[in-house]
């Protein structure tokens, strides 16, 4: 079996034409080169897998290069560049700080840092992961590198720049490497594929670049795990079956899902995504990207933002071009607040699947339950029929037209549900539902708008609902009440001390409480809400020890006189 190189090092740049996605860098580093300009000492920081390494040993090739050309390109054919080539310069010294990261190991590098190169000008020292050097370590290589002798070099490379002293960063030419464009990663990728006569698709390209997160060497680390599963014909279907990634089509199947109000379906595929071992988190960060690549793709003049092979950004514009703005930005909202909420939930599944409808009913509203069905009409020779109750109404009637007295709670209950809009939830409709359930069906004729008196004696009523919560029953039982009337309700204001109080009343009580005075004062004509209590008229009590001293001398003659008899310090 022949020696196999992976491509990551087969492939890995040898001069700084080759490098890739950091043409800054390398274009500054050559300017020095060729004026004669060279530091003596170089930080190269930057994310995993750019090239901070390799652009280190291009930068010691081409300074110890004995016949280099016009623009001091090495030649190729010297002792020096004969000897990078192999892997066996005298002149690159590499020592990776995440090991050797103790004074010993650093006096060891300094002891070698005196000898002259045995080939060519400089003696190059690339030291990796440099911010795990030890507190002392950096301090016995302060001096040295400020002033080391004139035929050594240093290159600290790094990916934690923060963790690296000061006192070193303000030695050094601090050079910040980005992260590679997925367009950068792809061309590469290509250009690897062909060398190595491996038959890929641009999807499978862009799924391998998107993975590999800006770094290079990952991405040529997954072509090489791909290419092993795949052979030399990769599919894309085998890719995202290999890489484990989410198939872009269950975005677009989401979106269709949600336009067209299909719930159901979008549960379904929910739940194939889980059955083939997909993270729930990671499906939902991945409709939360499809939506905002589809508001990028609905918005003009912003391509630039889509990182996507052509053919996937036509799709996309397509797509878009069904979807408003309104609903884009409504459901990206939804599935962000889902994203947020993840872990805090108790039901993970359930709290995305709800997200889930939640989009399906931005547009659609969902189905209302069925009206109960009317009773079956009595025989002709029967006694004619009492004229029915209005609980028992039929949806429609039929018979004399409805007024508003005699309207069934269905209906209402529809009313409130078309009012509410864009904000309407699952939820809501099941508060709605049993809101209708407690109300009780009162005849016009008996609803009077309540006195003030009646429905303070009603909250008293009310209270002892919740007798097994202490603070909530004590403060239904003795409320504090403020009374109007508007559009012929009577609007009653509970009112609180503060906020917390008043936010939770109102998504957790308001509305049982509202139903419940009604069926107390059986009528419907109330309403009922919840204000804070101002500032002003808020009893300030003492809390400070200091504060709680002055209130009983205020109150207490006798203890003032203590106080003054025997000068007692009260703060």
């Amino acid at each position: 079996m022949s020696n196999y190189i992976v491509s990551a090092r087969k492939y890995r740049p040898d001069s700084f034409e080759s490098l890739i996605g950091q043409d800054n860098i390398a274009r500054t580093l050559s300017n020095s080169i060729k004026r004669g300009q060279l530091a003596h000492a170089y930080l190269f920081c930057g994310p995993r897998g750019v090239g901070k390494t390799t652009t280190a040993r291009i930068f010691a090739k081409m300074i110890n290069c004995a016949h280099p050309g016009p623009n001091m390109e090495p030649c190729g054919e010297c002792e020096s560049c004969e000897s990078f080539r192999e892997g066996r310069s005298y002149c690159i010294h590499e020592m990776d700080a995440a090991s050797n990261n103790s004074v010993d190991d650093i006096k060891a590098l300094l002891d070698q840092v005196q000898v002259p190169p045995p080939v060519g000008k400089y003696s190059v020292y690339i030291i990796d992961e440099v911010h795990m050097l030890s507190q002392a370590a950096f301090n016995a290589f302060l001096k040295t590198l400020e002033e080391p002798p004139a035929h050594a070099i240093f290159i600290l490379a790094t990916t934690e720049k923060h963790k690296v002293l000061p006192t070193i960063l303000s030695r050094c030419q601090t050079y910040d490497f980005s992260r590679i464009s997925v367009p950068d990663i792809e061309r590469n990728l290509r250009d690897v594929a062909a060398k190595e006569k491996v038959k890929i698709d641009e999807m499978s390209l862009h799924v391998i670049a998107v993975k590999a997160d800006g770094a290079m060497r990952d991405a040529l680390t997954i072509f090489d795990q791909t290419v092993a599963f795949c052979g030399t014909d990769v599919k894309y279907e085998d890719v995202i079956r290999n890489l484990n990634v989410l198939d872009y089509e269950y975005g677009f199947s989401m979106v269709d899902y949600f336009l067209a109000g299909d719930y159901q379906k979008a549960l379904l595929s929910f739940n194939d995504v889980l059955s083939k071992g997909f993270n729930a988190l990671h499906f939902i960060g991945e409709i939360s990207s499809h939506l905002r690549n589809l508001i990028v793709s609905r918005s003009g003049g912003m391509d630039a933002l889509l990182e996507l092979p052509d053919s996937l950004k036509q799709k996309y514009a397509e797509q878009a071009a069904r979807c408003s703005l309104k609903f884009l930005y409504d459901a990206l909202g939804i599935s962000i607040q889902c994203e947020s909420g993840y872990k805090a939930s108790s039901n993970p599944r359930l709290h995305i699947e709800f997200a889930l409808m939640r989009m399906s009913f931005l547009l659609k509203q969902p189905e209302a339950a069925p009206a109960p069905q009317a009773a079956a009409p009595a025989p002709a020779s029967a006694a004619p029929a009492t004229p029915a109750k209005p609980a028992a109404a039929p949806a429609e009637p039929v018979a004399a037209p409805a007024t508003p007295a005699s309207e069934s709670a269905e209906p209402a209950r529809r009313r409130r549900v078309a009012k509410s809009g864009a904000s309407l939830s699952l939820g809501a409709i099941l508060d709605e539902k049993e809101e209708s359930a407690e109300t009780p069906q009162v005849d016009a004729a008996a609803q009077v708008i309540p006195s003030d008196d009646a429905v303070t004696a009603a909250f008293g009523t009310l209270a002892e609902q919740y007798s097994g919560q202490t603070r909530l029953y004590n403060m239904l039982r003795t409320p504090v009440l403020r009374f109007a009337e508007a559009d012929g309700f009577k609007v009653v204001t509970l009112v609180v001390i503060n906020d917390a109080q008043r936010k939770w009343i109102e998504e957790r009580l308001l509305r049982d409480m509202e139903s419940s005075l009604r069926r107390i004062l059986s009528t419907t004509l109330i309403k009922v809400l919840v204000d804070v209590t101002p500032d002003s008229e808020v009893e300030k009590k003492p809390y400070m020890p200091g504060e709680q001293a002055l209130d009983l001398i205020s109150k207490n003659e006798e203890v003032r006189k203590l106080v003054e008899i025997m000068k007692l310090d009260t703060k």
